[in-house]
């Protein structure tokens, strides 16, 4: 995991488990204070809008490794296939983990519904 992390890039990897954290920890809290129905929508609201946060960002993560990745075969010129499906695999680590925010705000504001 740490090595999928590392090949990601930092940076948004690093602000995408930023995300995810407070994602969980906007679902502990409101499981925790167990309000009224208004406070209910707010919190669903807010980690939806956590959510959607972290699937963009994943995908732009995406973008700007096929950017850079693109603008390296543009500088050297010819590579080999094997070299170009490498880099196009590392790219979507970002988008992986985005999506899997965003699947995990789905799973969560379904049980937030269900307790409530």
């Amino acid at each position: 995991m740490l090595d999928l992390f590392l090949q990601g890039g930092p940076l948004f990897m690093g602000l995408l488990t930023l995300i995810l954290l407070s994602l969980l920890a906007t679902f502990i809290i409101q499981i925790l204070k167990k309000g009224d129905e208004k406070q209910l929508a707010q919190a669903i609201q807010w980690m939806k809008s956590i959510g959607t946060l972290g699937l963009v960002l994943g995908i732009f993560g995406q973008l700007i490794g096929l950017y850079s990745a693109f603008s390296v075969i543009e500088s050297v010129g010819g590579i080999s296939p094997a070299i170009l499906a490498g880099g196009l695999k590392v790219s979507l680590i970002t988008s992986m983990y985005g999506i899997l925010i965003y699947i995990i705000y789905l799973i969560l504001s379904m049980v937030l519904r269900r307790v409530w």
